[in-house]
């Protein structure tokens, strides 16, 4: 089941966070860990929907709704030890346009890192900060993007790697996005040279393209490998929920390429009771697009976007006895597949619930890497300043 965090305000944290692109407050849960990882000081997020949906699940944490690019040094509390940046991806992705760092949205980033600057002129820059994006910014404009940021991060002193990894490994959603991690007068766990799972041939390749003046202040990170999952899609699914009438479900399954349907119509023959997901996308074939519904039965579902997207709502399949239902995956369904409790408050609007997680970071994900590497940096840090 989804891990159970503390409330922002544990007073028993031991170090200190700021989150900006905060969106629902997902990433602050898992550095929280039980009141033994960080306190969330300041959250920022620019959308009015997100920013309510934070207010409502982290009721006592500052958060500023406005621009990064507006947040001044004097709106920060403190030196705080951490700070987090779910920067836009619409721009990086592999999905969208790649129009790149230097586009609207995914500039934002810029807006964060001056504010960083700001707080470094004053002696009171984080020793660890995280930029988490998806997978598109390793070769976004031809790998210029990702040397941009690791470049910033090395010029203000930082030792910086990266990781990618895939919610799949915690929790029956397959989402693969980057973390860059930086950190300063630190040392995290790290490795001689990359290794899978969290050094996948694409980071490396990207790793291979940077200048010599990076690779000298790079690291590899060291994270263990979880346990292997035992959490499937059918378990976090909702009961009793309505599925399309039998028009609406034809139409969506004549959207299946012939391999699609094969695979379909055996689990149909078998007599099996299957669960799987199921999404839309455009494929061209002959120079046309055509919309396909493309299925899994992995106990994975695809990953979550938003419903204006790279690709459409996800859909449930349930195959029973050679009989074929189809229905929309819900909100709360989306909460559980992020790795959050139930007790989140969600907007009442099934697309704004699935727009706050599609644009989410997987909570267990981040537990990972607050158990695994900024914990015991910032732990064996304190200890030898002491």
């Amino acid at each position: 089941m989804p891990i159970r965090p503390a409330p922002a305000t544990d007073s028993g944290a031991a170090f200190t966070a700021c989150e900006f692109f905060a969106g629902g407050g997902l990433a602050g849960l898992g550095l929280h860990l039980g009141g033994a990882g960080f306190r969330t000081v300041l959250a920022n997020d620019i959308d009015a929907a997100k920013a309510r949906a934070f207010r409502a699940n982290h009721p006592d944490t500052p958060l500023i709704h406005d621009d990064v690019w507006a947040v001044t040094p004097d709106q920060v509390p403190g030196a705080p030890d951490l700070c987090w940046a779910s920067s836009p991806c619409q721009d990086v992705s592999l999905a969208g346009a790649r129009g790149g760092l230097k586009a609207q949205r995914s500039g934002a980033f810029w807006g964060f890192w001056k504010l960083m600057q700001g707080l470094d002129a004053e002696g009171r820059a984080p020793r660890v900060i995280v930029l988490e994006n998806v997978v598109g910014l390793l070769t976004s404009g031809e790998g210029q993007d990702f040397a941009a940021v690791c470049g910033a991060m090395v010029e203000a002193g930082y030792t910086v790697g990266a990781l990618e990894l895939d919610a799949g490994l915690w929790l029956p959603h397959s989402r693969p996005r980057l973390f860059i991690i930086a950190m300063r007068g630190i040392e995290g766990p790290r490795l001689k040279g990359p290794a899978l799972p969290f050094h996948s041939p694409r980071l490396t390749a990207a790793w291979a393209r940077l200048p010599a003046s990076l690779k000298a202040n790079w690291a590899w990170w060291g994270l263990d490998t979880p346990p292997r999952r035992n959490l499937d899609l059918a378990a976090v699914l909702e009961p009793d929920v309505p599925c399309f009438d039998e028009a609406e479900a034809q139409t969506l399954l004549a959207m299946l390429s012939p391999l699609h349907r094969a695979r379909l119509e055996a689990i149909q023959a078998s007599g099996e009771r299957r669960v799987g997901a199921a999404f839309r996308r455009v494929r061209t074939k002959d120079g046309r697009k055509l919309q396909r519904l493309e299925l899994r039965f992995d106990g994975l579902a695809g990953c979550l976007r938003t419903p204006s997207g790279g690709s459409s709502r996800q859909y449930v399949v349930i195959v029973e006895d050679g009989q074929v239902a189809l229905r929309r995956l819900t909100g709360r369904e989306a909460a559980r597949l992020m790795g959050v409790d139930e007790a989140y408050r969600l907007p009442a609007s099934e697309s704004a619930a699935l727009k706050l997680m599609g644009d989410a970071v997987a909570v267990p994900v981040v537990a990972a890497l607050t158990r695994g590497l900024f914990l015991p940096a910032l732990t064996d840090g304190a200890e030898a300043a002491a």
